[in-house]
């Protein structure tokens, strides 16, 4: 029998310890270590196997076939994998508790029943309660295999027989393995019961997906290795109060990163919204000042997404600067910007900007919507309710190019607007399908002057 060492844990981001502290010396995390025995063969090992075939072989000679994917059913979901199922790929799908994981796994498996064989692996519900779910959603019929089980172990015995060529485990967090002795959810049952998954997957490919649990913060619990060990990271993102749900692309080694898709959640489950553009405008009845509308890349998708900010005489010393989808310092450099290339001062402002919708903004191309929209409001001035911006602002007063600045005016003719304003690199060129009215701006001064 392997003698069993005893070593501690952190429960934040996995390292080890010999002996117990007080705080992590790799994250700094207090009375984060747990006492965890593992036996010597459970933790060698963590590699994947399957993905090589042991000898050394130059890239040029390696062997590459497309590998066909499976459609899900669902076009947003497919759009958020890169085009579909990859036969042996591992996702992990994480969001706060409700937000709707598990019935979006439900409605694609019973998309796929027909098509592929699967399997549901439940380790919080009974199948009793899966089937209740399955009656809500109107999938009374669904003839998927259902198991309730956690251990890691009998689910293999399960996998063996049946070869499915998809797997649902629902959830990570509450998988355990025999070579462990620690509590299910601890980081070194998750490491582990990952890794023998991923090697499963890999070595069969079959499918694997893994439902994750979330701290408070909206990461997924549990340290960072479990992502870097999937080839799929998507979380469920919402606005609370809304009935929308987003599902963003933060890994894939299958498709584009920050890829998105856009569900509502209603009695029937999640139902795709075909035109999420019209998810992220107000439509207001007349021009408002401090609104502007921009076009903004999510993955290969280009969105209309309003902007929206708000400028009122501080009454306290220090201005607030307050930004909802939008990062708080680029807001601080971009105020600057404005005083020292265009000549307004709102050192004495408070500053609120906000992204209509719960949509967050993580490019460039929202630098300029945002400065004309501070100095709409601060003017009182109206933007027209059919003008788009985008553009990068630069700490020289520039306006720099973004990317796909022709699929963004092409998005923005769609929806029926008549003028741009673009960086001056972003104009169309001669020949272009883009029906819109363009203005390029090579400079902060030049834009301003439009308002």
């Amino acid at each position: 029998m392997a003698k069993l060492r005893t070593e501690y844990v952190c429960q934040s981001c996995g390292a080890t310890s010999a002996k117990w502290v007080g705080q992590c010396a790799d994250c700094g995390a207090w009375n984060s270590l747990v006492e965890t025995r593992a036996s010597p063969s459970a933790t060698r090992g963590g590699g994947i196997s399957g993905l090589a075939s042991g000898r050394v072989q130059r890239l040029n000679e390696v062997n590459v076939e497309e590998t066909p994917r499976a459609s899900t059913g669902m076009s947003e979901v497919d759009r958020v994998l890169g085009g579909g199922i990859v036969p042996g790929a591992v996702i992990l799908i994480g969001g706060d508790p409700g937000i709707g994981k598990s019935t979006l796994l439900l409605q694609v498996l019973a998309a796929l029943q027909a098509r592929l064989p699967t399997l549901y692996v439940t380790g919080e519900e009974s199948l009793a309660q899966v089937r209740l779910r399955a009656q809500r959603l109107g999938l009374g019929n669904l003839d998927v295999p259902v198991l309730a089980e956690t251990q890691v172990e009998q689910i293999f015995v399960h996998l063996d027989r049946l070869k499915p060529g998809l797997v649902v485990i629902d959830s990570i967090q509450t998988l355990y393995t025999e070579a462990l002795d620690s509590a299910p959810g601890s980081v070194s049952q998750l490491r582990e019961c990952a890794a023998q998954l991923v090697r499963h997957a890999k070595s069969t490919q079959t499918a694997v997906v893994l439902v994750g649990h979330v701290t408070k913060e909206g990461a997924i619990a549990g340290p960072r290795v479990l992502e870097h060990m999937v080839d799929t990271v998507l979380y469920f993102e919402h606005d609370p109060g809304s009935r929308f749900r987003i599902v963003r692309a933060i890994k894939n080694r299958f498709g584009a990163v920050n890829e998105l898709g856009v569900f509502a959640m209603t009695d029937a489950g999640l139902k795709e919204v075909s035109n999420p553009s019209a998810l992220f405008l107000s439509r207001h009845q007349e021009p408002v000042p401090g609104s502007v509308i921009t076009v903004s890349r999510q993955g290969s998708r280009p969105l209309l997404v309003e902007v929206q900010a708000l400028v009122d005489r501080s009454l306290i010393g220090t201005p607030r600067r307050v930004t909802l989808g939008l990062e708080s310092n680029r807001l601080n450099m971009l105020l600057a910007v404005l005083h020292r290339h265009g000549g307004i001062a709102l050192g004495d402002q408070d500053v609120y900007a906000n992204v209509v919708g719960g949509m967050r903004i993580q490019e460039t191309a929202a630098d300029l919507p945002v400065l004309l929209a501070a100095l709409s409001s601060f003017r009182s001035r109206p933007w027209p309710g059919d003008w788009v911006v985008f553009g990068e602002v630069g700490l020289a007063g520039e306006v720099r190019p973004v990317v796909a600045g022709e699929e963004r005016l092409l998005e923005a003719a769609k929806h029926g607007f008549k003028r741009a304003i673009v960086p001056e690199a972003n104009r169309p060129r001669r020949g272009s399908r883009v029906e819109i009215e363009v203005i390029p701006v090579a400079r902060l001064g030049q834009a301003l002057d439009q308002l």
